[in-house]
């Protein structure tokens, strides 16, 4: 046994115990119940959401009165303004309704608008995240190649039931128990690397699927696949989620019974 597991294992429980507090931030993934989008309400009414909402050129047009109770900015807003997509976190976007947020959001030229709302019933009855505890064999070396001829884009099933585009810069190729295998990643703004997977365990003791965010690879690709910490996707905890489904050769022929399992 190496020297090192315990200290792997510490940061790991660090890891699960922030992920536990992000989930069950007032602005966290509990917290989302709604995502409108506004070419399903020509009329600019969203359900339970005080103002006029309807999509511009290349903005979201807002038109509020004294009584729809909205602010801008932190400071009560009436009139007419033009919004652009809150790309910050719900806690940051510029619309409110007393505590709640409302988060404008674009995707693939759609307009849409996301309800964030401290009080949601999915937070006060939130019991914590089935997860298994770390184990080091589910953590191994990994190596990335990019794609040759540049970055694709696949269109996957989402959440929601539509299809959508999902970018992809390349593979992540990695070894289990004597078994290669790879997965089709992106590459964040950081460098680091972002996959959405399936295996043996999804749907049956894990959610239907995942995500993993290995570290950004040296300069020879070099990353390490660490499926201890496998995520759960935030449609797990809300079901206005539009999460994209795995992408061709994402469904490992494996039961990876590792990282976060299910909310309890």
């Amino acid at each position: 046994m190496t020297t090192d597991v315990p200290d792997v294992s510490d940061a790991w429980q660090r890891w699960h115990e922030q992920r536990v507090a992000a989930v069950t931030a007032p602005y966290g993934p509990l917290a989302l119940t709604g995502t409108y989008w506004l070419e399903d309400h020509p009329d600019g009414r969203l359900p339970g959401i005080p103002g006029n909402w309807t999509s511009g050129r290349d903005t979201v047009v807002l038109t509020a009165g004294e009584g729809d109770g909205l602010t801008l900015d932190g400071r009560p807003f009436t009139g007419r303004t033009l919004l652009t997509a809150d790309h910050g976190p719900a806690g940051a976007a510029r619309v409110a309704h007393g505590e709640r947020k409302l988060v404008v959001m674009v995707r693939e030229g759609a307009w849409g608008v996301r309800d964030f709302d401290p009080d949601a019933e999915a937070r006060r009855a939130f019991r914590g995240i089935e997860a298994t505890p770390y184990d080091p064999r589910w953590s191994v070396p990994g190596r990335f190649t990019p794609y040759g001829d540049g970055d694709r884009r696949v269109r996957v099933p989402n959440a929601d039931g539509r299809e959508r585009g999902l970018g992809l810069s390349g593979e992540l190729a990695f070894t289990l128990a004597g078994r290669e295998l790879t997965l089709q990643v992106a590459v964040e703004e950081d460098g680091s690397l972002w996959a959405v997977f399936a295996d043996a365990t999804s749907g049956v003791s894990s959610y239907r699927f995942r995500f993993l965010r290995p570290p950004a690879p040296d300069g020879q690709g070099r990353t390490t696949v660490d499926l201890n910490r496998a995520l759960l996707p935030p449609c797990a905890f809300a079901d206005h989620f539009i999460c994209p489904f795995p992408p061709p050769g994402n469904t490992l022929d494996i039961a990876v019974e590792a990282g976060e399992r299910a909310p309890a």
